[in-house]
């Protein structure tokens, strides 16, 4: 017997297994390919917490995951000495299972001693974040897989500054983990944890605070409140969480909001979509012809957690485009400089941060408004990180930060990506250009005359289960162990690998510390300043494969991208063995 058909009847052995999972794993008998699937391992916590499949086993996600995951966070906190008393913050989207699974993290919390603030509802990723520094809170928890298809739910932990758990701390964490028991963890009874001030309910002030510290990031206000009636807009929260703070805040700031009916309400089912993510185009199908019945300008989109957001500009032929992630970043690093230098609060120490995989116009319009552009790993706790340094030692003004992977956020009223306050920043941006007869489409073709052409492409391999994990591992090191010089005939300058730390030129054979360190990423920058990124997703079974290209004039880069895009995929497939 192997290991997990060992581990499959135990759990089938266990009296205190919930009785649905149990008849979910007796329709397994006999099924050692899914069994060996579901019990090959454990869902692996990280900074970014647990993500899986919905369902029966050790690496699913399920109530019996969630309460030991909730068992080895109560212990952790347990070791501060104001952990217990200060709490957890705890929110949860549309996903199938989330408000369970929220209950269960608040009772468990309860159980150990330890307040738990439970949201009464739905509420987004920036929501949380806010809520733990405006309670005070020793970390919190959101129930939610993000973008993830539908079959998909997650764990994220975060810490008392507001952003996601550093990699220390998530060992720690994880340590406690593995020492509690998937049965032995359980809750306290819901009455009695109200009773004794254990469970208490988010209510609305909170919700206001939110709200009122969001709109201190406008720029111009008496703008908005003139102005903001005269722009039509769309906008989808994909059946999530963003529908109700994203409609309150435009609505309060004058500006008339066309929902899409189908998307309007949460469903974890997520129908009228394949996966509920903003970076797909398809996200946007049923927007555009409401956008266009209603004469909107532009269309926004939040993903379930309301982290996310995606864009779309109506170009001068009438049609949508819609926008990448690194668009909507440059656009926005863009206006707000404008504004502010306009108004004469630009901060001589102002920084923007921008993971290293997205696109460079950003470090071409910083240096254009005499702005620090820096570079961190992908993941946004990088640049929560920063922020919290920020405002502890003064030093330099967090102004804005991004992820390609349409992730922003201005200011610091939350520490993580926040899809509520860039869908007023990108409708203030409408507004305020409108006034001068552009739409963002306009606007973003006067940044490419002025900045030059930047164009990225990102391209994700999924190898799902256990045989497709260790192709991944094998990629990354076969890319280790053999360097490549060239990507379709452009030669590489200068190899990073953030893994170790070193930076490596090709033309000298010089070796020397890399710029950003601290992840599982290879980094390739090319002669005439293209690049290229391989790394393993964090919360999915993928490899991405990131490059960037910039030229004077549309065409060279196209082509340029064309030609790194072909050659890199295809060494990528024969690595992965998927030609």
């Amino acid at each position: 017997m192997n290991q997990s058909e060992a581990a499959y009847r135990q759990w089938l052995s266990e009296e205190r297994l919930d009785p649905a999972l149990r008849e979910e794993l007796l329709a397994l008998a006999g099924d050692e390919k899914e069994i060996e699937e579901r019990f090959y391992t454990e869902l692996e916590f990280g900074t970014a917490g647990l993500r899986g499949i919905i369902g029966a086993g050790t690496n699913r996600m399920n109530v019996h995951v969630v309460r030991r995951a909730t068992e080895g966070l109560a212990q952790y906190i347990r070791t501060f000495a104001d952990g217990a008393a200060r709490g957890v913050a705890i929110a949860y989207d549309s996903r199938q299972m989330s408000d369970a699974f929220a209950r269960e993290t608040a009772l468990v919390l309860a159980q150990n001693g330890i307040k738990a603030y439970l949201y009464k509802t739905l509420h987004s990723v920036p929501q949380l974040s806010f809520t733990i520094r405006h309670l005070g809170c020793i970390a919190g928890v959101v129930i939610t897989a993000s973008h993830n298809p539908p079959a998909y739910n997650g764990y994220k932990v975060y810490w008392e500054h507001g952003g996601q758990v550093a990699p220390a701390q998530a060992n720690a964490i994880f340590a406690e983990i593995c020492r509690a028991d998937y049965f032995a963890a359980r809750g306290m009874e819901e009455k009695e944890a109200l009773a004794k001030g254990l469970l208490v309910m988010i209510g609305e002030e909170v919700d206001e605070a939110y709200y009122a510290a969001t709109q201190t990031l406008l720029q111009y206000p008496d703008l908005m409140r003139a102005h903001g009636g005269e722009l039509k807009l769309v906008y989808t929260p994909l059946h999530g969480s963003g529908c109700v703070p994203v409609r309150t805040l435009l609505s309060r700031l004058g500006v008339p909001v066309h929902v899409v009916p189908e998307q309007e309400k949460p469903d974890s089912a997520f129908p009228t979509v394949k996966a509920p993510n903003p970076e797909d185009p398809n996200a946007f199908v049923l927007a555009i012809p409401l956008a266009d019945k209603v004469g909107a300008d532009v269309i926004l989109a939040t993903d379930p957690d309301s982290d996310r957001l995606g864009v779309a500009v109506r170009k001068k032929n009438g049609t949508f485009d819609v926008l990448t992630g690194n668009q909507i970043g440059s656009l926005l690093i863009h206006y707000l400089l404008s504004a502010r230098k306009e108004k004469g609060t630009l901060p001589e120490n102002g920084i923007v941060v921008k993971s290293l995989v997205s696109t460079r116009m950003a470090d071409a319009i910083c240096a254009h408004f005499g702005v620090t552009c820096r570079d961190v790993p992908t993941g946004f706790r990088f640049i929560s990180e920063i922020i919290d340094r920020c405002e502890r030692t003064g030093e330099e003004t967090f102004l804005f930060g991004f992820e390609e992977s349409y992730g922003f956020l201005a200011g610091s009223c939350s520490r993580d990506k926040d899809a509520i306050c860039a869908s007023m920043l990108v409708t203030e941006a409408c507004v305020y250009y409108r006034q001068k007869g552009m739409t963002l489409y306009d606007v973003l073709c006067e940044m490419y005359r002025t900045y030059g052409y930047y164009k990225e492409s990102v391209k994700s391999y999924t190898l799902a289960g256990k045989e497709g994990i260790e192709r991944i591992r094998g990629a990354m090191a076969a890319l280790r162990q053999d360097c490549p010089v060239e990507f379709g005939g452009v030669p590489v300058e200068t190899e990073e690998d953030l893994r170790s730390g070193i930076c490596r030129n090709l033309v000298t054979g010089s070796e020397q510390p890399a710029a950003v360190q601290g992840a599982d990423i290879l980094r390739y920058s090319l002669v005439g300043g293209a690049w290229i990124c391989v790394r393993p997703s964090g919360t999915e079974p993928k490899l991405k494969l990131y490059i960037g290209a910039n030229a004077a004039e549309e065409a060279g880069v196209d082509a340029l991208l064309k030609q790194l895009t072909a050659a890199a995929d295809a060494r990528l497939k024969t690595l992965l063995g998927l030609c």
